[in-house]
C-alpha cells in the first residue's frame, strides 16, 4: 500500500497504534520506560532531520520548554 493512499489523519493514527504496539511489546521483554522514551525521542529527532534538516528541527523544539511546562505533554489527570 501506498503512503499517499491514506489520508494524513490514518496514517497519524496507524503510526501512534503500531508505535504503541511496539512499546508494549518492548516494555513485556523488559525494557525499561526510561530507556523506551529516551530512544524514541532520538528516533523520532533523528528522522525528523533527515527530513527537514537540523535548523527547522531546532526551530521547532525551542518551544517545547514552554509548551512541556504548560502541561501540554502531561497525561490526563485521572478522577
Amino acid at each position: 500500500m501506498s503512503e499517499n493512499a491514506l489520508s494524513e489523519a490514518e496514517q497519524k493514527r496507524m503510526g501512534l497504534q503500531m508505535s504503541l504496539e511496539a512499546w508494549e511489546n518492548a516494555r513485556r521483554l523488559g525494557v525499561g520506560a526510561e530507556m523506551l522514551s529516551s530512544a524514541a525521542v532520538f528516533a523520532a529527532i533523528t528522522e525528523m532531520v533527515e527530513l527537514y534538516g537540523e535548523e527547522p528541527v531546532a526551530t521547532l523544539v525551542e518551544g517545547w520548554p514552554e509548551r512541556i511546562r504548560a502541561g501540554e505533554f502531561s497525561p490526563p489527570e485521572r478522577s
